[in-house]
């Protein structure tokens, strides 16, 4: 009895050791934190179940959660095609897996941007991508937790690049960089500044939601730095009349923001992609359902009646 119980101790310290990097994984590969926390579990519970300790405990867990992934990304894949409106990822103010010798390959995959580009990929490619190029596992460790041979996975990176390559920006703004502008740009939320917000904005800006038909949300992106700003310098002073904060956030690895009501609770996250010393496209994930994650969720309906109330007394 003491014996299984020091092998079942020794097994929850490793997996505890490895869980940042097995929900890394996960989250790249589904792009949702709820489903990756099910993924990180249910990959626990069979590790638990086994009766044999792998000669490598990352890469069997790491291979093992990646199957998971990857079947759970199947189905979710036919719910996202019915899905109301543009389809983000849940945001995620960080990331807890953290790896000095490959930080920028972290930072960059974990973006909104780079997570709607692996969308595009099928399952398989999306899967070894991520172990590949993000996370640095040898051909060996992919093909075993895919299932695929080293050949048939080389020639699935080499079609996830292409596809990743093409479909990102040519030059992108260096850190501090971004995080000056988008300062800048919360001042002249704030400050409702039209002038100031179309300077920061690129000429054809987008502006995104997300409210998967549970929150009010634009009919359609919003385009150009002139409508853009208009919309913003006319709604978020109204917002903040009504008690809405904004607290400068990184999310995913990108500066933005998370708005909450005058309860501290969460009513949406922005997130801008800057390229060439401009905002190229502005997001904003305001479904409740992908918000809980970050705490308790505003009523966004009756939030939004105020501010509507709060605009028609400024005009």
């Amino acid at each position: 009895m003491q014996v299984d119980q020091a092998n079942h101790a020794s097994k929850v310290e490793e997996f505890e050791g490895l869980r940042p990097l097995l929900f890394s994984i996960a989250y790249r590969i589904l792009g949702s934190v709820g489903e990756a926390e099910d993924a990180v579990q249910e990959t626990w519970l069979r590790y638990d179940g086994s009766s044999t300790r792998p000669a490598s405990t990352k890469s069997f867990l790491s291979a093992t959660v990646t199957r998971v992934s990857i079947d759970v990304l199947r189905s979710a894949r036919v719910r996202r095609e019915q899905y109301v409106g543009p389809w983000f990822p849940e945001p995620l103010l960080s990331d807890p897996y953290q790896d000095p010798a490959r930080s920028a390959e972290l930072a960059d995959s974990v973006s909104m941007a780079a997570l709607l580009l692996l969308e595009r990929l099928s399952p398989l490619e999306r899967a070894v991508f991520v172990l590949r190029e993000v996370f640095g596992f040898g051909y060996e460790e992919v093909a075993s937790a895919v299932g695929r041979s080293e050949a048939a996975c080389r020639q699935l990176v080499v079609r996830a690049r292409r596809h990743m390559r093409d479909g990102r920006p040519r030059f992108t703004a260096d850190r501090r960089e971004r995080q000056e502008l988008a300062t800048r740009f919360l001042v002249a939320l704030k400050d409702g500044d039209v002038e100031a917000l179309q300077d920061l904005l690129a000429a054809d800006v987008h502006l995104v939601g997300d409210g998967g038909g549970k929150a009010p949300q634009l009919p359609r992106a919003l385009v150009g730095a002139g409508n853009v700003a208009r919309l913003l310098a006319s709604v978020f002073p109204a917002m903040a009349r009504v008690g809405v904060t904004f607290e400068p956030r990184e999310v995913n690895g990108q500066p933005g923001a998370v708005s909450r009501d005058r309860e501290g609770r969460v009513l949406n996250t922005l997130v801008l992609d800057v390229v060439e010393g401009r905002i190229r496209t502005i997001r904003s994930v305001i479904n409740p359902d992908k918000l809980r994650h970050l705490g308790p969720v505003a009523d966004v309906w009756a939030l939004s009646h105020e501010v509507k109330q709060a605009r028609r007394l400024t005009r």
